[in-house]
C-alpha cells in the first residue's frame, strides 16, 4: 500500500529531545516500511527515516538555530505539497491536530486519515468540524473524542512503542529510589504538584522537562520552587538519558490537571518497569491498570500514600501490560486496519456526508455519526 505520512514540523522526526506526536509517527512510520508498505514521510529536513523523506525545510522549527519562521507558513507549504502529490498514495494520514488541512484536502478527503494528536476542546473546533464532517478521524484515547462526539472516528489507537527500543529488565526495586516527573514545564503539567508530593514523601525528584516559555511567568515561578534540595532539574532527555533516569525511578509522577488526550510518558515508564502515580484526568484511566501499572488518584495526599503502595507492585507485571497493550506492532497493526477500511470504501456522498458507512461494516449510519469506533480485530491481515 502506498502510504503518507504527514508530520508536525515544530520537531524531527524521531525528535532529538521532546517530542511525542513526532515519536510516534517515527514509530509507525519505521514499522510500516518493515512490513513491505511503500511510506512517503512528510517531515522537517533533518529528520531520519527508512522511507522517502520529502523534506520541509532544513530542521524543525522549535530547534531552528539560524531563523525565525512562521509555524504557520511552514505548515501550509507542506500541505500543499502533499495535496500535489495526492495521486501517488493510496492513503494519507496527517498527524495534526487543529484541522488546518481540511481546506486542502477536502477534493480527496475520502482517502485522508486524521489522528489529532491534541487536546479536541477548544471551542470552536465543534463548527469548523462541522464545515468538512466528511474527513475520518483516529483518536489515540477514548477520552479524547468527547469534545467531538458526532465525529466520523473510523477507530481509537492507543500509542506504542518498540520493545527493541526499551529492552525488559528484570530489575527490582532501586536502592536508592527517587520520583520522576518526565515531559513539559507547563502550568496544565502540573510540576508544582510534583514537587510538593516529592516533598510530602520525603523523597528525591528528578524533573526531566521542557521548559515551556509560551508560560514564562510560570516556568520562572517553577523555577524558585525547583531550588529545594529535594528536586533535580535535568532539562530536556534524550532516550539514553531517559532509560539512565528510569533505572532508579521508584514511580512517575503524572499529577496533571487537563484533559491529557493519551500521555505518552506513562507508557515509556511502563516499558521500564516503573509504576506511574497519575491524576484521573482525561485518557489516565485508560492507560494506567489501576493497581497493576501504577495509581490513579484524585488529591495530593492520595498520590502521596500511592508512593508507599507503590512498592508492592511488581515491577516485572508493569513490564508485561506495557507489553500486552502498549506495543508498536500492536499499534501498527491497528493503524493497518484503518488503512484497509480506507482504501476499501470510505466515499464522499452527496447530500450529507457525515452518513457514510464503511466498506464491510455491518453498523448503522447513525451509529457511525454517534461515534462508534470499527472492530480492528475484524479487520487483522496483509495488507502489502
Amino acid at each position: 500500500m502506498r502510504i503518507a505520512q504527514v508530520a508536525p514540523l515544530d520537531e524531527s522526526v524521531p525528535p532529538r529531545l521532546y517530542g511525542g506526536t513526532e515519536r510516534i509517527v517515527s514509530f509507525l512510520t519505521e514499522e510500516l516500511v518493515r512490513r513491505g508498505h511503500e511510506v512517503s514521510l512528510f517531515a522537517s529536513g533533518n529528520s531520519v527515516t527508512t522511507a522517502n523523506l520529502v523534506p520541509q525545510g532544513t530542521t524543525a522549527l522549535r530547534l531552528d538555530p539560524n531563523a525565525r519562521r512562521s509555524s504557520i507558513a511552514a505548515h501550509l507549504a507542506m500541505l500543499d505539497e502533499v495535496r500535489q502529490q495526492q495521486d501517488r498514495f493510496d492513503v494519507i494520514h496527517c498527524h495534526l491536530s487543529h484541522f488546518q488541512h481540511f481546506p486542502l484536502f477536502e477534493t480527496f478527503a475520502e482517502k485522508t486519515i486524521t489522528t489529532p494528536h491534541g487536546r479536541l476542546d477548544y471551542s470552536d473546533l465543534p463548527s469548523t468540524y462541522a464545515r468538512w464532517p466528511y474527513f475520518s478521524l483516529s483518536s489515540i484515547s477514548m477520552r479524547q473524542r468527547q469534545p467531538l462526539p458526532k465525529a466520523r472516528w473510523v477507530g481509537n489507537v492507543y500509542h506504542g512503542l518498540p520493545l527493541h527500543l526499551y529492552p525488559a529488565t528484570d530489575r527490582a526495586h532501586p536502592q536508592d529510589p527517587y520520583l520522576v516527573f518526565l515531559g513539559r514545564i507547563y502550568r496544565d503539567k502540573r510540576p508544582d504538584r510534583a514537587i510538593e508530593i516529592a516533598r510530602l514523601a520525603g523523597m528525591r525528584l528528578k524533573i526531566a522537562a521542557k521548559m515551556d516559555y509560551s508560560n514564562r511567568a510560570y516556568c520562572e515561578e517553577l523555577v524558585e520552587q525547583m531550588k529545594s534540595p529535594h528536586v533535580e532539574f535535568l532539562g530536556e532527555v534524550d532516550d539514553v538519558g531517559k532509560a539512565a533516569l528510569f533505572a532508579g525511578a521508584h514511580a512517575l509522577l503524572f499529577p496533571i490537571d487537563w484533559p491529557e488526550p493519551f500521555g505518552l510518558a506513562m507508557i515509556e515508564a511502563m516499558a521500564f518497569g516503573v509504576p506511574v502515580i497519575a491524576w484521573s484526568q482525561g485518557a489516565v484511566p485508560e492507560v494506567v491498570d489501576d493497581g497493576v501499572t501504577g495509581f490513579v488518584v484524585d488529591t495530593i495526599d492520595d498520590a502521596v500514600a500511592a508512593i508507599q503502595r507503590a512498592y508492592s507492585l511488581d515491577r516485572r507485571q508493569v513490564r508485561r501490560r506495557f507489553e500486552e497493550r502498549f506495543s508498536a506492532s500492536r499499534m501498527v497493526d491497528d493503524y493497518e486496519a484503518i488503512y484497509a477500511s480506507v482504501a476499501a470504501g470510505v466515499y464522499k456522498p452527496e447530500g450529507d456526508p457525515r452518513i457514510v458507512p464503511i466498506a464491510g461494516e455491518g453498523r448503522s449510519d447513525q451509529e457511525w455519526t454517534n461515534g462508534n469506533q470499527i472492530s480492528l480485530n475484524s479487520r487483522r491481515g496483509s495488507m502489502n
